[in-house]
């Protein structure tokens, strides 16, 4: 790796403290270990492995609204003070974060391939923090890299929009996928939760040029879940291995202001809960990231603690075991 991910200060992980020793009352920030990518070993037991993506150029570059850059420190000080539901066998480390310099975006995400290759090297699940949709194809270069150029990848991405534009001037935050898809015939793309008119028709005949599979946002209702899991469930047995990535402009912005795109519209946390502990659950499932949240932009906190519960969910349904029942 040409450079290494920057340490995070001590104070982001500082939190609320019930017990010193009763493992049982830990919280987050009294479980994480801050450890140096390059020095760790393999994991033991099962491991999740934080690592921040300080970037929003891409959104710039798609005419968006800045500020993601600063939510993994962010959603980390969110993370800190939650209860730890998990064994004594089980591990949360943090890399630190990788920092776009400037408008040098895609050297920026070749790191962030490169430390995420290094972390599934080491037998742990990454979880990286965005940083703005565009964190994305870094998180893919790291998958792509460790499964090897044949294996066949199912990127999930739960998402208002198919981010498929052109990227023959620039690549962006809306051009990752696209990039993916022409570039990498063994990989397949399902997005849940499109918005009619979030995407202009352009959009929509190139994701079914590219044999994008999608769902759209008002068929996403409880009522239709157990359809939606076993879509996403059979998408999932189509392939070796599967990525996850959430874009949380995906939300109704009642519940998520603090984005790049907000809109009326949108799916509930709950839905989005449910998606998250479907896809981490399964055994496939390498990796998961979360992109978009702009605390700039936030109103009382409230994009960054949603953020946080919802990596969190991650967390502990990647980690394994039968914490949650993914069945309903």
């Amino acid at each position: 790796m040409n450079h290494l991910p920057t340490n995070i200060s001590a104070d982001v992980w500082t939190g609320r403290t019930d017990h010193t020793e009763r493992r049982s009352s830990f919280r987050y920030h009294q479980i994480v270990e801050q450890v140096d990518l390059q020095a760790w070993q393999a994991a033991e037991g099962s491991t999740c492995a934080i690592i921040g993506f300080e970037c929003d150029e891409g959104v710039r570059r798609n005419q968006g609204r800045i500020g993601a850059a600063q939510a993994p420190n962010a959603i980390r000080q969110a993370l800190a003070s939650l209860p730890w539901k998990r064994g004594e066998g089980d591990r949360l480390v943090d890399v630190g974060n990788i920092r776009c310099e400037g408008e040098k975006l895609e050297e920026a995400q070749v790191e962030l391939g490169e430390a995420v290759s290094a972390i599934l090297s080491k037998s742990a699940k990454p979880v990286i923090l965005g940083g703005g949709h565009e964190t994305l194809y870094g998180h893919y270069l790291g998958v792509r890299k460790h499964i090897g150029a044949d294996a066949s990848l199912g990127v999930i991405n739960i998402d208002a929009h198919f981010d498929l534009r052109s990227y023959e001037q620039q690549p962006s935050s809306g051009t990752m996928f696209r990039q993916i898809l022409e570039n990498d015939k063994h990989s397949r793309y399902f997005v849940l939760g499109i918005q009619r008119f979030g995407n202009t028709q352009e959009l929509f005949d190139k994701a079914d040029e590219l044999g994008a599979r999608y769902i759209y946002e008002e068929e996403m209702t409880n009522e239709r879940m157990a359809d939606i899991l076993t879509a996403v469930s059979d998408f999932i047995s189509q392939h070796d291995h599967v990525m996850l990535t959430l874009c949380t402009d995906v939300l109704n912005a009642a519940f998520a202001p603090g984005v790049s795109a907000p809109s009326p519209f949108g799916l509930s946390p709950m839905v989005v809960r449910s998606l998250i502990r479907t896809v981490a659950a399964h055994e496939k499932t390498l990796s998961f990231d979360i992109c978009e949240v702009n605390p700039v932009l936030d109103e009382n906190g409230r994009t960054v603690k949603l953020g946080a519960y919802l990596t969190n969910e991650a967390i502990m349904t990647l980690l394994g075991g039968d914490i949650y029942d993914t069945s309903t």
